[in-house]
């Protein structure tokens, strides 16, 4: 019998290579152009929503879909997608925040010439019988010094690209650390500074409450004369009433403006200067960029609908982020989150994750969510997801704690679960093994290689011959199937260990026959399908 594929509602046009690759993973369900209305009642049942800009994504939006797992933005921002909603609601929000950002870059360097060597006046004058060559002369960006607000990804792009003109860099960005004295750049620690000693400014920000406004009067009072300032970003970061008093008084010399706080800007004061250039929000607008946010989408989409952590996901605490060599553990720790539950039979009031081997010495946040999300599953009446395995731990008083594994771990890497509850140490370890794949390789104190999948039987028994005949028997006699069986070695704990893969799960009666025959000490059913 064929799997069913979850459904994902596309609301806004994306690009066909995106609509092929969501179509490998997904039922694709068309919704370009339909109704508010229409959207809401389309999406019970939806498993994700990709939407671009138009689509507001808000809580209402948000309850109409309450199978809803993954809500993809074909595009840089989530301006349009109420966050908080959404990761209440334990819902993944991804984005495509790689796909323009060299179309925005270029634009930059466009607008950035166009108000060096004032093309739109000379375009507008020729066209209405001029010929102003006087008049409409301008300036080289070459020899000049370009202040850069803000060194993500297309700042560090712009930066690239100025340097080819032969422009001298500053950068202010109080949010990213690290020197950028490999693109050429100084770094300054006040915007003001910024502010005195470039000939151009331009901003590549995000619009969050400490950006709103952030180019204002303050700022601009600090302008060095002649300044030229470019806006590719958001509209917010700039005060356009600061700006428009800015370029009047002759403090600033011209602007370029391609985002403005309300869009369209109807009724403008800045447009009617005849030193602002303005165009309408183009930064992504090219055919390459919005192939890109749509197979980039896509693909955050579809890895989410296979409960994959995407590390480009807009709501979810990764830390320092997830190097790719993480993303097999992801499962593993997962899987050793519900082991561990299934052993305490409640949850610590501190969780401990470790990591050892080459995946340790950077954060293990998308571990530790996995782990979460495994442990939280077996006692949460609603989903656990990545979004919100650390809010619902914090609900319920499970306090999370991370380190690192010291000395040598027998594997390449080791994710480690270690916690307290009941005054019982509960400890599973996990590994990805070279042919067995993920498996589990420590159970309390003691050393084990069992596959972690499906269903598995641990079981703490005393070390005397006829164990093992006596608990196949048992199974036997019930109908349960012994896919795979570990003979723990000897550890630091008392006592054996047994590991089973078996064809289904114990109920609570079975279990505790199973512990009351001789020799046994304790069983534990896992359940990892």
């Amino acid at each position: 019998m064929r799997a069913v594929k979850p459904r994902v509602l596309v609301a806004e046009e994306i690009a066909e290579a995106g609509l092929a690759l969501l179509a490998g993973a997904a039922e694709v369900d068309s919704a370009v152009g339909a109704s508010r209305d229409e959207l809401l009642a389309r999406l019970p049942g939806a498993a994700g929503l990709v939407v671009r800009s138009a689509t507001w994504v808000d809580a209402e939006l948000i309850a109409a879909g309450p199978a809803l797992r993954v809500v993809g933005r074909a595009g840089t921002g989530t301006d349009n997608i109420d966050l908080e909603a959404a990761t209440r609601a334990g819902i993944l929000v991804v984005n495509a925040p790689n796909a323009n950002a060299l179309s925005a870059a270029e634009h930059t360097l466009a607008l950035l010439l166009a108000l060096a060597r004032r093309v739109p006046e000379g375009d507008r004058s020729v066209r209405s019988g001029g010929w102003e060559r006087k008049r409409l002369g301008g300036v080289e960006l070459a020899g000049k010094t370009l202040g850069i607000v803000g060194l993500g990804r297309i700042g560090r792009l712009v930066a690239e690209r100025a340097r080819a003109f032969g422009m001298s860099l500053l950068v202010y960005d109080p949010f990213v650390s690290g020197d950028p004295g490999a693109l050429g750049a100084e770094r300054v620690s006040r915007l003001e500074d910024l502010m005195t000693r470039s000939d151009f400014v331009t901003l590549h920000v995000p619009l969050t409450p400490e950006t709103r406004g952030l180019i204002g009067e303050e700022a601009l009072r600090h302008a060095r004369p002649g300044l030229l300032l470019v806006n590719t970003a958001r509209g917010g970061v700039v005060d356009e009433e600061a700006l428009d008093a800015a370029l009047r008084a002759g403090r600033v010399a011209g602007a370029a403006l391609d985002v403005f706080a309300s869009e369209p800007p109807t009724g403008s004061p800045l447009l009617g200067l005849p030193q602002v250039v303005v165009t309408p929000h183009l930064g992504a607008s090219t055919a390459e960029a919005q192939a890109r946010a749509g197979v980039e989408v896509a693909g955050a989409v579809a890895a989410a609908l296979r409960g994959e952590l995407v590390p480009t996901a807009v709501n979810v605490e990764l830390g320092e982020g997830m190097p790719d060599a993480w993303q097999p553990y992801l499962p593993v720790a997962e899987a050793l989150g519900a082991a561990f539950m299934a052993l305490a039979r409640g949850l610590p009031a501190v969780l401990r994750v470790e990591v050892g081997g080459e995946l340790s010495g950077s954060s293990c946040r998308p571990l530790s969510l996995a782990a979460l999300k495994g442990a939280l599953a077996p006692v949460s009446e609603g989903p656990v997801t990545y979004v919100n395995a650390l809010p619902l731990a914090r609900e319920r008083g499970l306090r999370l704690e991370e380190d690192s594994l010291a000395g040598a771990v027998g594997y390449p890497s080791v994710v480690r679960l270690v916690g307290e509850v009941e005054g019982r140490v509960v400890s599973v370890a996990g590994a990805v093994l070279p042919r067995k794949g993920p498996a589990l390789v420590e159970v309390l104190g003691r050393e084990i290689e069992l596959p972690l999948g499906g269903r598995l039987l641990l079981i703490r028994h005393d070390d005397r011959a006829g164990i093992i005949g006596r608990v196949g028997t048992f199974l036997g006699e019930r109908g349960v199937g012994i896919a795979d069986l570990v003979v723990a070695r000897p550890g630091d704990a008392p006592g054996g260990l047994l590991g089973l893969a078996v064809d289904r799960r114990l109920d609570d009666e079975e279990a505790a026959a199973l512990r009351a025959l001789a020799g046994v000490g304790d069983a534990w059913p896992v359940e990892l399908a």
